[in-house]
């Protein structure tokens, strides 16, 4: 699940929820309408996840 993934990124990374979903989604309200039950569309998911992928790379966040 998408949610799960983001909050083990979020943990990892110090990053908060806001400042994630402005730089993955131009939503800072992205992860807490995830918490609430969203459900992203397959593209969204594909963006988020490349965006995580990358920062990991760039930062070698873990």
């Amino acid at each position: 699940m998408l949610i799960r993934k983001i909050e083990v990124f979020l943990r990892r990374t110090g990053m908060p929820a806001t400042r994630f979903g402005r730089l993955a989604t131009q939503d800072p309200r992205f992860v807490l309408d995830l918490r609430n039950g969203r459900t992203p569309r397959s593209e969204t998911e594909k963006k988020v996840e490349h965006f995580m992928n990358e920062y990991r790379e760039r930062t070698h966040a873990y």
